[in-house]
């Protein structure tokens, strides 16, 4: 089917993947901001500790933490609410 004709996913089916290191207030800043979004939209999240992982250490280590959608990278370092929120529901 063509992009173009693809039903919308509803929050409840997208995904929201912060990858993170423990002892990283950046992280911790994040997930908070994880946590109301997708909290009050119903999508799941998920964390990935970036040190259990050597796939995602060598694709993002300098930009921790980092926010997927879907599988794709949303934003590093900080995450905007409105921003995600957008994203997640457009």
């Amino acid at each position: 089917m063509s992009p173009l004709f693809r039903r919308r996913a509803e929050p409840r089916e997208r995904l929201v993947t912060l990858i993170r290191k423990p002892g990283c207030h950046l992280c911790d800043d994040a997930q908070l901001v994880i946590e109301k979004v997708c909290g009050d939209l119903g999508v799941p999240w998920e964390p990935k500790d970036i040190t259990e992982d050597q796939d995602l250490h060598d694709r993002y280590w300098e930009q921790i933490p980092v926010v997927l959608v879907d599988g794709e990278q949303h934003t590093f370092w900080r995450v905007n609410e409105e921003r995600l929120r957008r994203a997640l529901t457009d």
